[in-house]
């Protein structure tokens, strides 16, 4: 692996002194701005077709539904398979969904139908793609030291093509449509495909294929339950997950029926959060190098969630935003600090099936989510949907938090007292 130290000077940049490393952060930068701009070109296009918040929140379930059902077996076919194959097939099966929905719109035959089954054809894609990328970071920065600040890089990078890819986008849909939106994004994908093939590693294998599947599912969960820090991460990723990350329904109803804005001023909602989420991701990266900071664990959440509930008081988009702004960096500063602690909590031959785990609780309750708060802002109205998930979303940060410290200070009395004892027994030995 060929290494460059002079860039081990800057801590936010050392994971880019791997070569495969490298390769693949340039290729992805390029494919998610296309992601980001089918994103916001899907949202569009289910609203233009419906005008309904409840079938956006459809159509989100459904493209994460997968995520709940496949995850846990992804897991396993993860640490069974060389990863950068499994990783080159997502990607061009990725590029194939893209393109098909881009001509199904410039033809102008596009359906709802069509967005729902496309979009279910996503996830269960994505089920598998995210474990494999996520596991594949260690590997290609050759272990933990450089892991932190590669986990931030890739919020940072795919935060900065939120940047720039829901603006792009709008302009995009406002100058030539919504499909072409779709078809510049099946092309991003031939960016990470070629990087992902000038990679030399394959990713190791850590399971045997003959190896029994619920077996292998059983062992990460047991670690997971046995692991007190995994556990909190991913239970306060879980409740912040259902309740308070479902942007992909709020911004459009934001842009459209409060602030009463066409696609190019959606996509600058959404890219208004996104350098949000550039700015916390780059906090995070820079402090990398001293391990995760587990303070954003706690006030990530509180800058997530308290934007959210002064969100029904933004009439106006320079507000709106500024909170959409700050929710971002919250958003980012937990997630991918909560990221790093997990794989840095778990041994390598776990690690495919625990960040499988990992991507079930960050995007598998996205369907029910997506269904329950596109219910509530259809019937109670956008405000309602706000205050609900800010709400929601700091009650249980702050209710977890609440639990573990203490289970923790009974584990320390229980310890203490053990100990005590312990002493009487040494004494008349």
């Amino acid at each position: 692996m060929t290494v460059l130290p002079r860039l081990a000077v800057v801590p936010i940049l050392a994971p880019l002194r791997h070569r495969s490393y490298r390769l693949f952060f340039f290729g992805q930068l390029v494919s998610l701005i296309g992601s980001w701009m089918q994103t916001v070109g899907q949202a569009w296009l289910v609203l233009t077709l419906t005008n309904s918040p409840f079938l956006l929140g459809v159509i989100s379930a459904l493209q994460w539904s997968p995520v709940l059902v496949c995850s846990l077996a992804a897991g396993v076919v993860v640490d069974r398979l060389p990863k950068r194959l499994l990783i080159v097939v997502t990607q061009s099966l990725f590029l194939v969904l893209a393109l098909a929905l881009g001509l199904l719109a410039i033809s102008g035959t596009v359906r709802f139908w069509h967005v729902a089954v496309l979009a279910t054809m996503l996830g269960i894609v994505n089920a598998f793609d995210t474990p494999a990328r996520q596991a594949f970071v260690v590997e290609m920065v050759g272990g933990v030291e450089d892991l932190p600040a590669a986990i931030a890089l890739n919020s940072s990078i795919f935060n900065g093509a939120r940047l720039i890819g829901p603006g792009l986008a709008g302009l995009v849909i406002a100058a030539w449509g919504v499909g072409i939106a779709f078809l510049a994004n099946a092309a991003s994908f031939l960016a990470v495909i070629a990087a992902l093939l000038a990679i030399r590693e394959d990713g190791r294998v850590e399971v045997a294929p003959g190896a029994d599947l619920l077996l292998q599912m059983r062992e990460g969960v047991a670690f997971i339950r046995g692991s007190p820090r995994v556990l909190w991460v991913l239970a306060t990723l879980g409740v912040l997950s259902f309740f308070a990350m479902n942007f992909n329904v709020f911004v459009p109803v934001l842009a459209r029926q409060q602030l009463h804005l066409q696609a190019s001023g959606f996509g600058l909602l959404m890219a208004a959060q996104g350098s949000g989420a550039l700015i916390g991701s780059l906090l995070v990266a820079a402090s990398g190098h001293r391990g995760p900071q587990h303070a954003y664990l706690l006030w990530g959440p509180v800058l997530l969630c308290g934007a959210q509930l002064l969100l029904p008081i933004a009439f106006h988009a320079v507000p709106a935003g500024a909170l959409l702004f700050a929710a971002g960096a919250g958003m980012i500063m937990f997630t991918a600090t909560a990221n790093s602690t997990v794989q840095l909590e778990t041994p390598d031959a776990l690690r495919g099936r625990v960040m499988s785990t990992y991507a079930l609780v960050f995007s598998g309750v996205s369907p029910f989510a997506s269904l329950l708060m596109g219910a509530i802002v259809d019937g109670w109205g956008l405000a309602a949907g706000f205050l609900i998930a800010g709400g929601a979303g700091l009650a249980g940060t702050f209710g977890v938090y609440a639990l573990v410290r203490a289970r923790q200070r009974h584990a320390d009395a229980s310890a203490a007292r053990a100990s005590a004892l312990a002493e009487p027994a040494e004494d008349a030995r």
